[in-house]
């Protein structure tokens, strides 16, 4: 479905504000463009939180015009793109497993040694397994788990991502806005 597409990753900073949410998933609905994953969160800023959404499309002026177009709305302080070489990010996955199943299959050690998962739980009734990685990774483990054993429970959270560069860009932009006010109230001092 999407062979000939490119996963963007959209990163959003606006205050906390009631609504914005909706405003840009308008955004996104005006441009027929399907969001993938969504994750919302305070960011290193206090007071600003950071939308971090991931899209599909064939063409990059789309994204350009998508960001521009976030960028006008007032809630809004800044919003960028980046492909998957631009960022370091991760999704979480939470598999529920019957625990006679489970035993049944032979050893957890199994699953942490080649997954790399974490247990959370182990009662007498369920097993949750806890795995960060990519996509591919906390699919390839769900597949895994279904054919095997059977999962009673599977969740997966949107993508988290941070940009490889040094410092968060909003910190820049912020920094400029201030240095701006700054100047102003120089000027009007004058």
């Amino acid at each position: 479905m999407n062979d000939n597409k490119t996963l963007y990753t959209i990163t959003i900073f606006s205050e906390n504000t009631v609504g914005v949410l909706n405003q840009i998933t308008t955004i996104f609905t005006r441009r027929q463009l399907n969001i993938e994953t969504l994750s919302v969160s305070p960011s290193a800023i206090e007071g600003i939180h950071k939308f971090t959404i991931t899209t599909f499309t064939n063409d990059e002026e789309v994204m350009k015009k998508l960001v521009r177009l976030i960028d006008k709305r007032v809630d809004i302080l800044k919003a960028y793109y980046n492909t998957d070489e631009d960022l370091v990010h991760q999704e979480l996955a939470l598999y529920k497993l019957s625990t006679e199943k489970v035993m049944e299959h032979g050893s957890i050690e199994y699953f942490v040694r080649k997954y790399n998962v974490r247990i959370l739980e182990v009662s007498v009734d369920c097993v949750v397994f806890l795995k960060a990685g990519h996509f591919d990774e906390t699919q390839g483990l769900f597949e895994e788990l279904s054919s095997t054993i059977g999962v009673l429970q599977f969740v997966r959270s949107g993508r988290i991502a941070i940009t490889k560069s040094k410092v968060e860009r909003l910190s820049d932009m912020l920094a400029k806005r201030e240095e701006q006010k700054s100047l102003l109230l120089a000027t009007q001092q004058i």
